[in-house]
């Protein structure tokens, strides 16, 4: 048995292990963490912003609910550099070092589907999760996707908006990439936009609404989920609604205290008051966890 696991640690990768990269702030803990809708694999995706919030948390356990590879854009082409795996394998260090991860697949990685129950790295692949805060109450974690209308009854209807919306991201990449020349700090268009189109607005209520009337049959206190990149925190009857936003806009997370409280971080205005208070720190960097 001593040879054994002796051969299993001697196979774990070195970077693992190494220690962490100089940190510009404290560690924040938590007792929970839940990101979603990172879409690594396209170039949307604010990794850089994910890594610089993922290095100062700690916590027991962090949910990744769903679309965290972003697998529909890259059967259509290949796109990913260092920075996503970056992403991965601070997720995989967080793990080793005794975080719980649990991924909840999403739609845009549902081909992790068929592996709920697995685990993977340390990271245990699941469709759901019923989770227990410090305070006693049971939350639904699921991604989201199953119910909206739209990609559970028109397929074909979801990948035509997942193209228009895939056209707003990359004029929001372009769009930060002006800002950057003027050493501006990320701002998102797109969430900027979306916000003020009506339908959207009466689709994420409408979407809101049956995610809350899912948890209530379920018997829980409140649902976590992801999906609509629309962080939120409602109370919708009896139910507490929480959405996570996502790391393609907002760039947001969920985050439990250890008393059980609930609050969502807004990494991006976080690095926005940052900048303004001490622009010539190197707030957001991406150096790498390699040996």
């Amino acid at each position: 048995m001593a040879r054994k696991t002796a051969r299993s640690a001697a196979s774990l990768p070195d970077w693992l292990d190494l220690p962490e990269p100089q940190a510009f702030r404290p560690k924040r803990h938590y007792r929970t963490v839940w990101i979603s809708d990172v879409h690594l694999g396209t170039r949307g995706c604010n990794a850089a912003l994910l890594l610089d919030f993922l290095r100062t948390a700690e916590c027991e356990v962090l949910y990744l609910v769903g679309d965290i590879v972003d697998g529909w854009r890259l059967r259509k082409g290949w796109y990913w550099p260092d920075a996503h795996n970056e992403v991965v394998r601070r997720v995989l260090k967080m793990a080793h070092r005794g975080t719980r991860v649990v991924l909840i697949a999403g739609n845009h990685d549902e081909m992790l589907r068929p592996y709920a129950g697995m685990n993977f790295g340390g990271v245990q692949v699941a469709l759901d999760a019923i989770h227990l805060t410090a305070d006693g109450r049971r939350l639904l974690v699921t991604h989201g996707d199953e119910f909206d209308a739209v990609v559970l009854y028109a397929r074909w209807l979801a990948f035509l908006g997942d193209k228009a919306y895939a056209l707003l991201l990359r004029a929001n990449v372009l769009f930060n990439a002006v800002r950057r020349r003027f050493k501006l700090p990320y701002w998102s268009l797109s969430a900027y936009l979306k916000k003020r189109v009506k339908n959207a607005v009466q689709f994420i209520c409408a979407y809101e609404e049956a995610v809350a009337a899912a948890a209530r049959e379920r018997q829980v206190n409140g649902v976590v989920c992801g999906h609509i990149h629309s962080a939120e925190i409602r109370q919708i009857g009896d139910i507490t609604y929480y959405n996570d936003g996502d790391w393609v806009e907002s760039c947001t997370a969920l985050v439990e205290e250890p008393d059980g409280a609930m609050r969502l971080v807004d990494w991006a205005e976080e690095a926005r008051r940052a900048a303004r208070t001490a622009p010539a720190l190197p707030h957001i960097q991406a150096e790498k966890e390699t040996a």
